[in-house]
């Protein structure tokens, strides 16, 4: 219990208080005042309701702290934004309850000058203008959402990454409509855990977020669970980063690394093979020349003569592998002009059209009546176009359809070249190794396995690509782009002529 003279002090403390407090019962009726100009026009203000004191009001304020009191029994503080201000010179700003003596509610009223609450107000505006500018300034994607998922914040680059606009977000959108399937629900269940940095933490998650045109968008979150001053969780806040140019680079570094290997093995083995045709030609030439001497010189038997043609065709056919070992290992020179790849792949078809394996396959031809020109070596050309329809041909066993396509790229800038078959077509695991040196789908003693990886080896010294698609059951289609010449057309037909 306090002293008499306690409480005479506290009284003079309140009254001399630069501010006014007021306590008033349920029905808004002053019931006791201390502070500055207690006294209105020198009555005591007790009895009369505060709204027609201060205000002039009949009515309580609409923003009226007391009111919320009422209605939630707990300490309210006004709502500082700019169009709950009153015009008059002072304006009640902080409300909590209290009881009497007798056991009656009342509730106790701060009433502070209106100068002092335009500076709370503006240093309130400040700091939120700060924390708006840091968030909207971050890099990364940042959301906020409260306990049923309404998001409360949104920054710009947020909407940058999901195409959702900062305005839709706060409307109407909910955090679950943010992460693929259930992903909401399973980062706040891995916010309650220890697993990912500690409870009410979760650092370096993976997840997919989705974007407004149904894009699933890999991210890396960093998130942490918004408590109240209770300690009870209000929601969530998480900062995130889209992984997929990181992802794009990634694969691209992949994709170089098995070419700088491929690149590396091709080398390799192009200067074994270089040296293995080498020692071979000399060996072969002999056979070849002592084996037709023989034919020439001695009138030999019908049988010892099949004999030997047969040892001059199996020389031929190591020397044509010979042959494609030497172009493997790009021993053999190049003569690079302007080329029209229709007059290659015509001359091509008039070489082998003839052939018994082509007696039952069909050629479709549609090709761009005007094509630009490439500049390329018109025998390595022919090579390339004849190893793929022949292979084709062979895949169908003699027996389908091949289409040739060409016409020129979507770019302007290089001349396209499709030559699909309808034959079994290629499995997926065979298709990732069909440019690789000595690998051959064909039974033992059928292919060296050079054919393809020569094929690409031209096709990559012309600065050109192949690519090659198929659907087991349905054919393979093999596609082949060439930059096109920067020679005028009539200069490069002169110098193909010349």
């Amino acid at each position: 219990m306090r002293t008499e003279k306690e409480r005479n002090l506290l009284l003079k403390a309140l009254d001399a208080f630069k501010r006014k407090i007021v306590v008033i019962s349920r029905d808004f009726h002053i019931l006791a005042s201390a502070g500055v100009d207690s006294l209105i026009n020198g009555e005591s203000p007790s009895g009369k309701c505060c709204h027609e004191v201060f205000y002039s009001r009949p009515e309580p304020c609409d923003n009226c702290p007391a009111k919320k009191v009422m209605v939630t029994g707990k300490p309210s503080l006004r709502d500082l934004s700019s169009s709950s201000l009153s015009k008059q010179k002072r304006s009640c700003l902080y409300a909590y309850p209290i009881t009497d003596e007798d056991g009656q509610d009342a509730l106790t009223i701060f009433n502070f000058e209106l100068p002092a609450l335009e500076g709370l107000e503006e240093e309130l505006r400040r700091a939120n203008s700060f924390l708006y500018n840091l968030l909207q300034s971050a890099c990364d994607g940042v959301i906020a959402a409260d306990m049923t998922g309404k998001i409360i914040i949104f920054n710009d680059a947020a909407a940058e990454v999901t195409g959702h606009s900062v305005e839709a977000a706060l409307d109407h959108l909910n955090i679950r409509a943010i992460y693929e399937g259930g992903g909401a629900r399973a980062v706040m269940r891995n916010l309650r855990s220890d697993e990912y940095g500690g409870k009410g933490k979760l650092k370096k998650y993976r997840i997919k977020a989705i974007g407004k045109n149904g894009e699933k968008i890999p991210i890396s979150l960093y998130a942490s669970t918004i408590y109240d001053e209770n300690g009870k969780e209000a929601g969530s806040i998480g900062f995130f980063h889209d992984l997929r140019e990181r992802i794009h680079i990634q694969q691209k570094l992949e994709k170089t690394q098995l070419q700088l290997i491929q690149s590396e093995k091709m080398a390799s083995l192009g200067k074994l093979s270089a040296g293995v045709a080498h020692q071979l030609n000399n060996p072969l030439g002999g056979i070849t020349l002592y084996t037709k001497l023989m034919l020439e010189d001695y009138d030999l038997e019908d049988n010892a003569k099949e004999d030997l043609h047969r040892i001059l065709k199996d020389a031929q056919r190591c020397r044509d592998t010979v042959k494609e070992l030497l172009e493997f290992a790009r021993q053999t020179r190049q003569f690079m002009k302007p080329l029209n790849v229709n007059k290659a792949i015509d001359r091509t078809l008039f070489l082998i059209e003839n052939q018994t394996l082509f007696h039952n396959i069909t050629v479709k031809k549609k090709m761009a009546p005007f094509v630009p020109l490439v500049l390329g070596d018109t025998q390595q050309m022919g090579h390339v176009f004849m190893n793929i329809i022949i292979n084709a041909a062979q895949a169908m066993d003699g027996n389908g359809t091949i289409t040739i396509i060409t016409r020129e790229s979507a770019t302007k800038d290089r001349v396209s070249i499709e030559i699909a078959d309808t034959g079994p077509g290629i499995s997926a695991k065979d298709l990732e190794h069909l440019f690789e040196p000595f690998f051959t789908t064909k039974e033992e003693g059928k292919g060296t396995g050079l054919g393809l990886s020569v094929v690409y080896g031209i096709v990559e010294n012309h600065g050109g690509t192949i690519i090659a698609r198929s659907i087991p059951g349905r054919g393979s289609t093999f596609t082949l782009e060439l930059p096109i010449t920067h020679e005028t057309e009539k200069g490069a037909e002169h110098a193909e002529h010349a």
